[in-house]
């Protein structure tokens, strides 16, 4: 039967003591290293994504915004209304914190009568903010789009971080509404490579929304060869863009062989949101413009036939000079060689009759 030597076994409490210790020190000291968090979250009080509004001119409507402390320090939080923009690259954007709306921005009051709101919330609270909603009367058809923004800076007047969540704000003004993207500017670049049948082709134009309603795209960019022979295509969505606003893009349509002409064209179908209130009838839009991608293989091959023809004429030509140089010999040669015969024959019948 086998023992367990005292030593080993003094040993094995030691080990084990100690490391219950260890775990015992590194449970306790974890809240101590754990780093306090800032974060809020806001929004309707219901599943809206967006707060969407129809709203005749001088109408006035409440609502509520529920805003809600989810970090682990208290909060001192501002609520206010912007007004919105597309970015270069077409996204929704809001206004900065320290800039003034001057659209749908200043048609929302938080207690009757106030452009913001000033909130402490204690860590996991949260309030229901009350706001009111007012259209002038002068407010004119479409679509005017903003946001609802929760601001909460901090800061020690050197570097401020402003941390900032914000919910889409939209307000459709019935009455005339013109929903109306156009194309322009249509511009392609065909760029060749190695391969005679790849390339491609970068297609340059302008997005413009110049109704008054907020339209996304499908959009389609592609080229054809000749007979509208389809010779590749690129499909992609265009993100929201807001009554008034502009936005220029290239799309690149790989794949293009080096066929000649080309007609490169974008094919534009409007759409809204599934949040959006409809605006009626989209009607699609296409823009095209020409291209010429430089068959250099054909051009190569074109050169290489015109070489090889101008050589087998060349060569021809030259053979019939030297052919007809040859007969010219030979029948001078031949003509030499009579006469040579005619001469040795007179001389003959001279020395005989002598």
């Amino acid at each position: 039967m086998l023992t367990r030597h005292p030593l080993s076994a003094r040993s094995s409490r030691l080990l084990a003591a100690l490391a219950a210790g260890l775990l015992a020190a590194l449970l306790g000291a974890a809240p101590a290293f754990a780093d306090d968090t800032d974060a809020i979250s806001a929004g309707p009080g219901d599943d809206r994504t967006r707060l969407s509004y129809q709203l005749q001119p001088g109408q006035h409507l409440d609502d509520e915004y529920v805003v809600r402390n989810t970090g682990t320090t208290e909060q001192t939080i501002t609520l206010f209304a912007t007004d919105a923009f597309n970015t270069d690259d077409g996204q929704y954007a809001l206004l900065d914190t320290a800039k003034k709306p001057t659209g749908v921005g200043t048609w929302v009051l938080f207690d009757g009568s106030q452009t913001s709101e000033k909130l402490t919330l204690p860590p996991g609270q949260q309030k229901t903010v009350p706001f009111t909603l007012a259209v002038p009367a002068d407010a004119r058809p479409g679509d005017h789009a903003g946001g609802i923004v929760v601001s909460s800076q901090k800061g020690d007047g050197q570097i401020l971080v402003d941390r900032r969540v914000a919910t889409r704000l939209y307000v459709r003004v019935p009455g005339d509404l013109q929903p109306a993207l156009t194309v322009a500017d249509v511009a392609a670049d065909y760029r060749a490579t190695l391969n005679p049948f790849d390339g491609s082709t970068a297609v340059t134009f302008t997005v413009r929304n110049n109704g008054n309603v907020a339209l996304g795209a499908h959009l389609v960019v592609g080229a054809k060869a000749l007979f509208g022979i389809p010779a590749g295509s690129v499909r992609q969505d265009l993100p929201e863009l807001l009554p008034g606003n502009t936005r220029s893009m290239t799309v690149v349509v790989p794949h293009v062989g080096q066929v000649g002409y080309l007609n490169p064209y974008v094919e534009l179908q409007p759409t809204v949101s599934p949040d959006a209130l409809n605006p009626g009838p989209l009607r699609p839009i296409s823009r095209d413009t020409l291209a010429f991608a430089m068959p250099w293989w054909l051009l190569a091959a074109l050169v290489v036939a015109g070489g090889v023809l101008l050589y087998l004429r060349l060569r021809r030509r030259s053979d019939r000079k030297r052919a007809a140089a040859w007969i010219a010999y030979t029948e001078e040669e031949a003509r030499r060689k009579a006469s040579d015969e005619r001469e040795a024959v007179s001389t003959g019948t001279e020395g005989g009759s002598a």
